[in-house]
C-alpha cells in the first residue's frame, strides 16, 4: 500500500513538473522567450531552459516531452509566423527532434557527472549539463539547417544581411557562435540556482 502511494506520488509529481515546464516554454515562445543582449546581430532564446531543468530534476522522459512542446512551439510559430528564414523549422527534424534531444543529453550529463562527483559538487554537474544541452540544441538546430538547407537558407540570408554572394554556407554556423555562448552562460546563471534550490526544497 504504502510502496504503490509512493510510486504514485513520484508519477503525479512527475506528470505535475512536465506540465509546468511545458507551459513555461509555450509561454516563452509567445512572449520572452528570444530577448536580444547588447552587441549580438541575432536574439538568444531561454526556451530550452525549462527542458534542461526539467531533465534533470525529473528524468529524460519529462525532459523529452518538454523538448517535443519547445519543438512543437517552434513549428507552431513558422506555420502562423512566416519569417524569410523561418521555412526551415517547418521541417520537424529542424524545430523537433534537436530540442527532444535537449532532455536526453541534459539528464545523462548531469547523472553521469553527478555519479562521479558527488551530492556535493552538484553546481558543477548541472552547470555542465546546462552547457551540453544548449549545446546540444544549438548545434542540432544548426546541423540539421546546413544539412538540408543550406544553399537555400544562403540564398535568403545573403539579401537579408546585405552578404556578399560569395559567402560560404559555413556562415551559418559562424554567424552563431556569439549568440551561443551568450545562450551558455544565460543558461548556467539560470539552471544552476534553480534546480539547487528546488532541491534543497526537497531535501
Amino acid at each position: 500500500m504504502n510502496n504503490r502511494n509512493v510510486k504514485s506520488g513520484f508519477t503525479v509529481r512527475k506528470v505535475a513538473i512536465a506540465g509546468i515546464l511545458s507551459a513555461l516554454s509555450i509561454i516563452l515562445n509567445f512572449s520572452i522567450g528570444f530577448i536580444r543582449l547588447p552587441g549580438l546581430s541575432a536574439e538568444i532564446t531561454l526556451m530550452h531552459i525549462p527542458v534542461i531543468i526539467g531533465a534533470i530534476l525529473e528524468g529524460p522522459i519529462v525532459g523529452m516531452f518538454i523538448g517535443l512542446v519547445f519543438g512543437l512551439s517552434s513549428l507552431y510559430t513558422a506555420v502562423y509566423k512566416p519569417g524569410p528564414l523561418t521555412f526551415v523549422f517547418l521541417n520537424p527534424l529542424v524545430s523537433v527532434l534537436p530540442r527532444i534531444l535537449i532532455g536526453t543529453v541534459a539528464y545523462y550529463v548531469y547523472f553521469g557527472l553527478n555519479k562521479i562527483l558527488g551530492n556535493k559538487r552538484s553546481a558543477i554537474s548541472v552547470g555542465a549539463s546546462a552547457v551540453l544541452a544548449t549545446t546540444t540544441n544549438t548545434v542540432g538546430v544548426l546541423g540539421t539547417i546546413y544539412i538540408l538547407y543550406a544553399k537555400r537558407f544562403m540564398a535568403a540570408l545573403i539579401p537579408l544581411l546585405g552578404l556578399p554572394e560569395t559567402t560560404s554556407p559555413s556562415y551559418i554556423f559562424l554567424s552563431a557562435v556569439p549568440n551561443y555562448i551568450a545562450e551558455v552562460i544565460v543558461s548556467v546563471l539560470l539552471c544552476i540556482p534553480v534546480v539547487l534550490t528546488i532541491r534543497k526544497i526537497r531535501n
